[in-house]
């Protein structure tokens, strides 16, 4: 497939990027920043006129699309005002969606986010584990702008039965080098319990983007994506009866099984992750 991908030069995205290239498609990275190399088109994706001019081609790179991967965002809280994030990432987004449709790519994943969930849980979670079944609860403006491109992908899939939109609930998106310093989350429970103790591998987060991409379904679909495992040696039920006491658990918690559930996107699109932060710390030991 001819794929573009937004965002491409960032955390997550670069990792989508050579992955998706690694499994034979050709790739180009739409970004406001990014080395100047074949395949990585600079775009401000807040103007409109740019957005839908490089999702319909660009020059001798490429005279249409078959897919797009829209990571671009502001990608976290507080990393600007909120009034900046709100503005920057809902225009960005409709941008990207209304110009894919000016452009007639059917086959969409965007990235949406854990935070939906409920993040910090400073508001404990419904229930444990936590999985994609109960209503979003945005706790910042950045978690409402993902809650709503949600809300405007619902819509668009209902207006075109023929698109495809995956939403991919991202977890806490995480490089080999960052694994150094999991071991020393044990010593407070309280310290990594705003995720409820979960990461994501940036190669599996690629993965998932993959198996999206490749699902044959239409209509609008989101999936939580995390490790398969968290971030503590301590075990679930002891983390959970310490910082959690009172809420209902559903299921088996396992030793150390993530507690974002994964069990929907490994039913539906065959995710399966691969990558663990325990293993990268024990081959340093």
């Amino acid at each position: 497939m001819k794929i573009a991908v937004t965002g491409g030069s960032g955390k997550l995205g670069s990792t989508v990027v050579s992955f998706l290239r690694e499994a034979g498609h050709e790739v180009f990275n739409l970004d406001v920043t990014g080395k100047r190399e074949y395949g990585t088109i600079r775009v401000n994706f807040t103007n409109y006129g740019e957005t839908v001019d490089a999702l319909m081609g660009v020059n001798d790179r490429y005279d249409g699309l078959d897919a797009l991967v829209h990571l671009a965002a502001i990608p976290a809280p507080s990393i600007l005002s909120d009034v900046a994030t709100f503005d920057n990432n809902m225009v960005s987004s409709f941008h990207v969606l209304q110009a894919a449709k000016r452009a007639g790519i059917k086959n969409i994943v965007t990235a949406s986010s854990e935070t939906v969930l409920g993040l910090p849980f400073d508001v404990a979670p419904p229930y444990i584990p936590v999985d994609e079944e109960y209503p979003a609860r945005p706790e910042s403006v950045y978690s409402l702008t993902k809650h709503l491109e949600e809300q405007l992908e619902i819509e668009l899939t209902r207006w075109d039965p023929e698109l495809k939109i995956v939403a991919l609930r991202f977890s806490n998106v995480m490089y080999d080098e960052d694994y150094a310093a999991f071991p020393a989350f044990d010593a407070d429970a309280r310290a990594r319990k705003w995720n409820l103790w979960g990461y994501i591998d940036s190669r599996d987060g690629a993965q998932a983007v993959l198996k999206a991409l490749e699902w044959q379904g239409t209509g609008f679909e989101r999936f939580i994506i995390a490790a398969a495992d968290t971030v503590m040696t301590r075990s679930n039920a002891e983390l959970v009866a310490e910082v959690f006491p009172d809420t209902p658990i559903r299921g088996d918690l396992g030793e150390n099984t993530t507690l974002l559930s994964i069990s929907k996107a490994r039913r539906v699109l065959g995710y399966d992750p691969k990558h663990s932060w325990r293993d990268v710390v024990a081959s340093t030991d």
